[in-house]
């Protein structure tokens, strides 16, 4: 178990929130949590089905009938005291995400920053929300529009970032006026119980905030995508289930907002500076065991920067820490389970056999169990598995080019559209290249690309709409339109 380890054990609470209330068991009996590095069992959580998903909803209505009807200001406040919450527990938090998740804890801290720091930048939106007065084509007319809540929401989470997948959705939906049901990954729901224990101790009322548990997910997914009470559906994961969500949406014409999958492309062009590419490319590959659906899954190199750049990030890969988060100076943890092990050894064998090389890495780590050696492979060619698919670990290929023409060509022959990096000093070739890189994201001479204040998201297959920035405030408001006649003309 894992609640020793807290400063605050209220902050481990193995039970589904529903209405402000912890419900530790259901009909459906339990299914056991366990830690990726080891294999410890960590809790036994009730599963939740169609009856508990139901409930979770009715409480969510009826709790968005007041809870709309408060003031900006109020949300805000709500809002900000759980941004509070977070950093005075930013400690305990992140020891529950490297306990369920496997992530180093340094970079478990990281996340509950960045995950906060969406509950502070729209508590501070809340406020900001505003309509128009538009002149009216008749002079007894005045024509207004209003931002309204749309609802009741569902969010569906992923397991890769428990914390801020959660915040980025919840905390604009909130600050809007809506109310929320969030299932959770089942890998990682301890931090988004921990989250909305916070989220009562802010002062979050009843039913504005639910957490359902269970592995069930199809049953759990129905009923979210297909109850009338549920306006909105925001989800994070795969784009194949995020193909299925949409069409169980359809039926009932959800306001979706999906972030699928990505097979992010990076550019290295010869005139880079290779010291920045190399932190880069680390960066933007590493983060989370690769775990990341941003993370550099396709990197190309220029054949003039290609041999010094491939020395230089087997280097670097090579002394990686791996381990068990909670370890000091461990920088790579375990895949979430065998299943993750196994696609990478299956990636990594197709390369193999295709004509790549491995330079380092290339198996799974002397650790056992859900650890891979992270790994650098050259020769990868764009017909390759691993070149095609996103892979979700810490695999890094790289692939020789020539031109520009042909690498920005190379780059968008993806479903994919989710996020992009390139490296390189000519400010023309910079901005000739982002603009034709079919990508709803770039990264310029960076890999680090996530913050609050930008719109993340994707195009093609890797989703609809945009979290964060002032335009995830809009993924939960509705426009209602008034044309007000009759009026006595000035």
């Amino acid at each position: 178990m894992g609640k020793h380890l807290l400063k605050d054990p209220g902050l481990w609470r193995p039970a589904a929130l529903i209405n402000g209330e912890w419900v530790d068991q259901t009909p459906h009996g339990t299914y056991e949590l366990r830690n990726p590095a080891n294999g410890d069992l960590l809790a036994r959580l009730p599963r939740c089905q169609e009856a508990d998903t139901t409930r979770s909803i009715e409480a969510a209505d009826v709790a968005f009938r007041t809870w709309r009807r408060t003031t900006a200001r109020q949300r805000a406040d709500i809002l900000r005291r759980w941004y509070e919450l977070m950093v005075e527990h930013k400690a305990d938090l992140a020891t529950i995400i490297t306990l369920e998740e496997g992530k180093p804890l340094s970079e478990a801290l990281g996340e509950i920053d960045y995950a906060a720091s969406f509950v502070r930048w729209f508590s501070e939106e809340a406020t900001r929300v505003r309509g128009d007065v538009i002149p009216a084509s008749r002079p007894t007319q005045h024509i207004l529009s209003l931002k309204q809540p749309v609802g009741v929401c569902a969010a569906i989470t992923p397991w890769n970032f428990p914390a801020a997948m959660i915040t980025r959705k919840a905390a604009p939906a909130l600050a809007a006026g809506c109310s929320m049901v969030v299932k959770p990954a089942s890998q990682t729901p301890m931090t988004a119980f921990a989250l909305g224990e916070l989220a009562l101790r802010a002062g979050v009322p009843a039913g504005v905030f639910n957490v359902i548990s269970g592995n069930d997910t199809r049953a759990i997914g129905g009923v979210l995508t297909s109850h009338t009470l549920v306006r909105k559906l925001t989800f994070t994961g795969s784009t194949e289930v995020g193909r299925v969500l949409l069409r169980q949406s359809a039926d009932t014409i959800k306001k979706c907002s999906m972030e699928l999958g990505g097979n992010a492309p990076c550019i290295v062009f010869d005139d880079a500076d290779i010291d920045l590419v190399v932190d880069g490319v680390m960066a933007a590959k590493y983060r989370n065991t690769g775990q990341s659906c941003i993370a550099a899954n396709r990197v190309f190199v220029q054949d003039g920067i290609h041999d010094r750049l491939v020395q230089r990030l087997a280097e670097r890969s090579r002394a990686l820490k791996v381990g068990n988060g909670l370890e000091q100076g461990v920088e790579i943890g375990p895949m979430i389970d065998e299943a993750a092990v196994a696609k990478i050894e299956a990636q990594v064998a197709n390369a193999l056999v295709g004509g790549a090389q491995v330079i380092v890495g290339g198996r799974r780590h002397a650790l056992g169990g859900a650890f891979y050696e992270p790994t650098v492979i050259e020769g990868v060619t764009v017909d390759m598995t691993i070149a095609q698919e996103e892979t979700f670990g810490p695999v890094l290929p790289l692939i020789r080019f020539r031109t520009d023409e042909e690498v920005v060509e190379m780059a968008n022959q993806s479903e994919f559209g989710l996020a992009a990096y390139l490296f390189s000093r000519d400010a023309n070739r910079i901005w000739r290249t982002a603009e034709r890189l079919e990508s709803g994201m770039v990264g310029v001479n960076t890999g680090l690309i996530s913050t609050e204040v930008a719109p993340f998201g994707g195009i093609k297959q890797s989703g609809l709409g945009r979290e964060g920035s002032h335009l995830g405030m809009d993924e939960y408001l509705e426009i209602k339109y008034l044309c007000w006649d009759g009026l006595t003309p000035q």
